[in-house]
């Protein structure tokens, strides 16, 4: 068995009254949030910034404190099953244009609710309704 780290965000912004979610649309069908594998001599911020620039062209990012989520998950590759450990942050923007990598086939900045429906894994749909409970508590922000 192989084992993989990974580090993403879930990443928003504000728009007018509303909080919204940057998710992509991955190639094997499923909405996910940012994510890749951490590379030799970077940490989980580091990781998590240069994905969201590759992934979606985001470079303004503002890591919210107090949000630290994992999760784990299994997979195969082939014929080898990969446990993998993917720590995602919370970070805000400013930026609303997306520049979507070759990787995606799509990106969408939808509500909480609209995010919600649209992320595929159960995990996802548990990690941004923390990361919602955060934003409306720590900032002051309503959902969408």
């Amino acid at each position: 068995m192989l084992f993989e780290r990974s580090a993403g965000a879930v990443i928003f912004r504000r728009r007018n009254t509303k909080v919204e979610y940057l998710l992509l649309h991955y190639p094997s069908g499923h909405w996910d949030f940012v994510k890749g594998n951490i590379e030799r001599g970077e940490d989980e911020l580091e990781t998590l910034r240069r994905e969201a620039f590759e992934e979606a062209g985001i470079k303004d990012l503002r890591i919210i404190n107090g949000f630290r989520e994992r999760i784990e998950y299994y997979y195969r590759r082939e014929k080898t099953l990969v446990h993998k450990e993917v720590v995602f942050h919370l970070a805000e923007t400013k930026q609303s244009e997306v520049r979507l990598s070759e990787e995606h086939l799509d990106a969408k900045w939808l509500t909480y609710r609209d995010a919600v429906e649209k992320l595929t894994y159960s995990n996802a749909k548990n990690l941004l309704r923390k990361a919602n409970k955060l934003i409306e508590e720590k900032l002051g922000d309503q959902p969408g």
